[in-house]
């Protein structure tokens, strides 16, 4: 009997994009000629491989008129170092070509917003002149690389952890002529120069790890069937979420420094679709251990394994997280291994996981000081009497220091003189800049929210311009219920692609539709812990009413020093919400007559508006003293207030 063979399965458009853009250059050498505001969608994909992202500002949307495109550009750097003239360079460029903010992000890079089209290669071929890149900072590629931020010198480990981030990062890097050629007409501008062991490692081939004739020899043809990320730590520092990354590398040194290996976690990834099952959040998976000499092979045999049999059909499916998924560990460690060329030993014992984020003054370990700045949502910017944009610029002008930017959005400036501690303090203080981090609330200093509307264009609803509202009414909230000063890791994003990784906070917000949010609960703060879904969509204005019986619940019944994520993990979702169905608030209010001549038929009730403590005090103590409800004295107040307009 002879069987009709089976058409191989059609991968998705995108391959075909990627196959057809000769190693990155078309369609988007050749748009970037004309005249036209905006590129069309193939030439958009090829775009993010450069570093960039074309979007549109909703803000100024426009029925019947053109999009307000604009260009979202992105740099890579490494453990996030930027030196003072590539800072200076982006605070002119954001000013000169964009929205006049700079974002920190997640991965310890910059965003610039609002680069015109026309603009585009201005900026980036100054960016390059300027020690700094945006190659590979999107794409289906390898991603920055992330390293703890604080620079210190006196601790071999963490300068190991910055090196071989640089190292990865240049390993993994396109070797396309394609950025040059188009972004500076073929000058290629080496802001380092590349190791030697780096080198060696791209061009060997092993077992199939690399192409041959390719112009791209770890990638290939079709790069990478989704983007790559990867980090590089040391034992128990967890400032870069190690569990999130597809590949993390932990330094296993000496009591003298010196380096021996590398355990390997691997499979983490955060993005997912709201209601697709199949997608799914999900944290790394500790693999091995390997030895300094052979931490290249194995990162490329990492690489080569989720380049040939990632899933290249389904992009939802793509992320090497669910290759790990589908195969278990031990298949995907035979596979690795075939590529290796031989087995991975097993992982070094390392002590307990700890988030750091390192603000304030610290020593850096030879004399010099390191200082960490709390940025709230990453967004550096002028606004009223808060000139975090001017200070940074004053600063690194004045005393030509580098900076480090932190997994947390935040920024850590570093080389600091000890005599000049006191001027650098004064410039934040006259810019309105908080300096000592015990006067940031625990709420705002552990907090992260990705940028969302009006730029974004996954974004489902706010998250940057809400969340600083957000923390306010849970603050209030937490005071009101004894509990003003207590810590939770809380992080917002406008859709469920996790760009702030909320899958492993606390208590997090993922937006659901306009004005609503899913609510993850059960993380921990040290990011050691996936959150859950707790409900999928929580309207905005909901707020009070929903985290009130959950934080009375968690003060009643906490163990000690028991976070509100642990305990939320701990006592079940089962136990929550049977806790928040048949809570009641220590003094119920009754609920208000409707007025029938005041009300429109069919029109809802609202019971809620927010007011500022000292307002809602005054009209609790009214209210006692009349012997009514706070919300009989509020109706009638505003019953008279308007029938006196």
């Amino acid at each position: 009997m002879v069987q009709t063979p089976t058409a191989p399965p059609k991968v998705s458009r995108l391959e075909g994009i990627k196959e057809r853009s000769n190693f990155l250059r078309e369609p988007l050498a050749t748009e970037l000629l004309n005249d036209s505001t905006h590129f069309t969608e193939d030439a958009i994909q090829i775009l993010k491989f450069h570093g960039s992202y074309q979007q549109d500002n909703r803000d100024n949307r426009v029925k019947g008129q053109e999009k307000d495109y604009q260009m979202m550009l992105r740099t890579r750097n490494p453990g996030g170092y930027i030196p003072p003239q590539l800072y200076l360079t982006l605070d002119r460029l954001a000013d000169e070509y964009g929205n006049r903010t700079l974002r920190v992000t997640t991965r310890q890079g910059f965003q610039v917003h609002g680069i015109l089209k026309k603009n585009l290669k201005t900026v980036i071929s100054e960016i390059v002149r300027s020690m700094g890149s945006t190659l590979g900072a999107c794409g289906d590629l390898n991603r920055n690389v992330m390293a703890p931020a604080a620079p210190y010198k006196n601790r071999p480990d963490y300068v190991l952890a910055r090196e071989y981030a640089n190292k990865i990062a240049d390993l993994l890097t396109p070797q396309t002529g394609a950025y040059y050629e188009i972004w500076l007409d073929g000058e290629k501008v080496i802001s380092a120069e590349e190791a030697p062991e780096v080198k060696a490692a791209r061009q060997r081939n092993g077992n199939g790890t690399i192409f041959d004739d390719k112009e791209e020899p770890i990638y290939g043809t079709h790069y990478m069937p989704r983007k790559f990320k990867c980090s590089v730590t040391v034992p128990g520092d967890n400032s870069i979420d190690l569990y999130t990354h597809d590949v993390s590398l932990i330094v296993i040194a000496d009591e003298q420094g010196e380096l021996h290996g590398f355990n390997v976690f691997a499979g983490g990834g955060m993005g997912r679709t709201h209601n697709k099952e199949e997608t799914f959040a999900r944290m790394a998976d500790e693999i091995g251990y390997v030895a300094k000499e052979d931490v290249y092979d194995l990162l490329k045999a990492i690489v080569a394994t989720q380049r040939d049999y990632g899933d290249r059909v389904q992009r939802r499916h793509a992320r090497m997280k669910y290759l790990l998924h589908d195969w278990g560990v031990e298949k995907f460690k035979a596979q690795v291994e075939e590529y290796f060329g031989k087995a991975i030993a097993p992982a070094k014992p390392l002590p307990e996981w700890k988030y750091e984020d390192y603000l304030g003054w610290h020593e850096q370990g030879d004399g010099k000081l390191f200082f960490g700045l709390s940025v709230e949502n990453g967004r550096v910017k002028d606004e009223g009497d808060f000139r975090l944009k001017a200070a940074l610029k004053e600063i690194v002008e004045t005393f030509d220091i580098p900076m480090r930017l932190t997994a947390n959005h935040n920024i850590v400036l570093y080389e600091i003189i000890p005599e000049t501690r006191e001027k650098i303090e004064a410039i934040f203080v006259q810019n309105g800049i908080v300096v000592n981090p015990e006067g940031i609330s625990p709420l705002i200093r552990h907090s992260m929210a990705c940028p969302a509307l009006p730029t974004c264009g996954l974004a489902i609803t706010e998250s940057e311009r809400a969340l600083p509202g957000i923390l306010d009414r849970i603050q209030a909230l937490l005071k009101k219920l004894g509990l003003g000063k207590e810590s939770i890791v809380i992080r917002m994003t406008g859709c469920p692609n996790g760009c702030a990784r909320p899958y492993m906070a606390e208590l997090a917000f993922v937006g659901s539709a306009p004005k609503a949010y899913q609510v993850w609960l059960g993380g921990n703060p040290h990011q050691t812990a996936l959150a859950r879904p707790f409900v999928q969509k929580m309207p905005v204005d909901d707020l009070e009413t929903f985290l009130e019986p959950l934080f009375v619940y968690f003060k009643q019944e906490r163990q000690t020093v028991e976070s509100f994520g642990v305990f939320c993990d701990r006592v079940g979702f089962d136990a929550l919400r049977e806790y928040a169905k048949n809570y009641q608030p220590e003094s119920p209010e009754p609920q208000p007559q409707p007025v029938k001549s005041r009300r429109p038929q069919g029109r809802k009730i609202r019971y809620r508006v927010g007011v500022y403590d000292e307002i809602y005090d005054r009209v609790k103590a009214a209210a006692k003293e009349k012997n009514i409800s706070m919300t009989q004295l509020v109706g009638e107040a505003l019953e008279k207030y308007l029938a006196d307009l």
